[in-house]
């Protein structure tokens, strides 16, 4: 079994069984290699590359809801979550559709040109979706975004490549921090840019930004992809063995500076059929767990987006798009500083599975704050003018930021599951595929959760159910039903039963 304290240097691609085997076999060396030296070029051409799909993604969470009610699809506010749901869950949809086909082409001809194929994809998509004027043409954007953005496990799999065992503590911190990061200005720039023209109408007061009024973020995210894919090209290496021209491939059992590796080669195994995976208890308890998880992580994000939009009558806090922008680039921030300097200390000091159970229990509590948000608005209302007090205002923005702080710590479920997979996979043949039936099941879950948790707020909102607040009831009983399927994982877990 793995120490707790070695969890924290672990990703997808080192395999448990190779603690266990430096552990068991009968020939070591015995001086410890030095730790290769970490391709750098390489690793800031990765996240360079990583970096334009959160920008692309994130950017027009600030306005689509704006965006919905502009194209005149309903006259009735509260109904507008419904379609802004729908274009983010036919994003997630179309990802889970072309996820393993992007693997396996990458498999065939290379990583590089499926990673710039996707982002140049991306780029187009994220275009056309800011010159869209009717609900087809921007599901149809949403829908080819999504499937450009299926090669997201290829970049995975570069990092992975070009790493090993020695200096993936060093690297996965890194790469990691290009999600939160592009969280931020994502937001900010969907915020920032949208409707232009009246923002900023001494300089950008062109018609074209008038009858386009989301295209400028669009552009701008559009642009960030095409210098990603200039910088990728010209630093970005092949790293698929096969196609790398007879170059030294790296390897998590080999280091490049010549030292050999301190474990002795492991026979070959066959990994377990998915049938077989699905019946050992945690695998399956993870899957179903994971499925809850972005369940719950995914219906977060939009009705927080929904609640900040939604009007304070209606149970909301009747944000700009700015301002929702500025909230969501605060999320970002706080996710990236927990993750740079928290996460590995905590990953070192507590048991995985526990931590794991800890961090779905957060999720009810993210949710119950919302409503209490909205009372304090209610109570700062002035209702001869219409605007919130300087005192509401700022006691409405510590309040977001701590419900924000508990959704990156219950967030950080996410990356303790990879661990736990990593722990409890049968061998190191069946890691992938365990690895991909938890995947398959949050993507699963991201596909449909916008959707449901948009209609659901809409409905609650429209008819006033349990004072409106229907939904929070069962976001609250679904919450608790992840903290009971992560209890699952932690009583199957091999490090709880040993």
């Amino acid at each position: 079994m793995t120490p707790a304290s070695d969890t924290a240097n672990y990703d997808e691609t080192c395999p448990l069984l190779h603690t266990s085997n430096a552990h068991n076999a009968e020939a070591q060396i015995a001086e410890k290699p030095k730790s290769t030296p970490l391709p750098k070029g390489q690793l800031a051409a990765l996240c360079i590359v990583r970096l334009v799909e959160p920008i692309a993604f994130t950017q027009l969470f600030p306005y689509v809801n704006e965006f919905m009610s502009d194209l005149h699809l309903t006259d009735d506010p509260s109904k507008i979550g419904f379609y802004s749901g729908l274009v983010e869950s036919v994003f997630a949809m179309s990802q889970l559709c072309s996820i393993y086909q992007w693997a396996k082409i990458s498999d065939a001809i290379g990583r590089r040109p499926v990673i710039f194929f996707g982002i140049i994809g991306l780029a187009i998509t994220t275009l056309m979706f800011g010159l869209s004027k009717s609900l087809a043409s921007v599901l149809v954007a949403r829908c080819l975004g999504g499937l450009f953005s299926g090669n997201v496990a290829v970049i995975h799999s570069v990092l992975g490549e070009i790493t090993d065992s020695t200096n993936q503590m060093v690297a996965l911190p890194i790469y990691g921090l290009t999600w939160p990061l592009g969280s931020i200005i994502g937001p900010l720039i969907g915020g920032t840019f949208s409707h232009p023209a009246s923002k900023y109408p001494e300089m950008l007061g062109y018609q074209f930004l008038k009858d386009y009024p989301y295209f400028l973020p669009c552009f701008i995210a559009s642009m960030i992809a095409i210098i990603g894919i200039f910088l990728g090209f010209i630093f970005l290496e092949e790293t698929l063995p096969s196609k790398r021209n007879g170059k030294k491939s790296c390897s998590p059992n080999s280091n490049t500076n010549g030292n050999r590796a301190i474990i002795a080669p492991a026979l070959p195994e066959k990994p377990l059929s998915v049938s077989k995976l699905c019946s050992i208890p945690v695998i399956s308890a993870l899957a179903l767990s994971g499925f809850m998880l972005s369940y719950i992580g995914t219906s977060f994000d939009v009705v927080f987006v929904l609640f900040c939009y939604s009007p304070i009558e209606s149970g909301g806090l009747a944000f700009s798009a700015s301002q929702i922008g500025y909230s969501l680039a605060i999320a970002g921030a706080i996710g990236a500083t927990i993750q740079l300097c928290i996460m590995s200390y905590l990953l070192r000091t507590f048991d995985s599975a526990k931590m794991y159970s800890f961090c779905m229990g957060i999720w009810p509590y993210t949710f119950l704050v919302l409503p209490l948000l909205n009372l304090i608005a209610r109570a700062g209302l002035d209702e001869t003018t219409g605007e919130l007090g300087t005192a509401t205002v700022a006691l409405l923005w510590v309040g977001i930021a701590f419900v924000l702080m508990l959704t990156k710590i219950a967030s950080l479920a996410y990356t303790v599951s990879m661990i736990l997979i990593k722990e409890n996979a049968p061998n190191a043949a069946s890691l992938g595929q365990s690895n991909g039936i938890v995947q398959f099941a949050m993507c699963f879950a991201r596909s449909f959760s916008p959707f449901v948790v948009s209609a659901l707020f809409s409905i609650s909102t429209e008819y006033n159910l349990l004072c409106g607040q229907l939904w929070l009831v069962i976001m609250v009983t679904v919450s608790f039903l992840g903290l009971t399927t992560s209890r699952k994982v932690e009583q199957n877990s091999v490090k709880s039963i040993g």
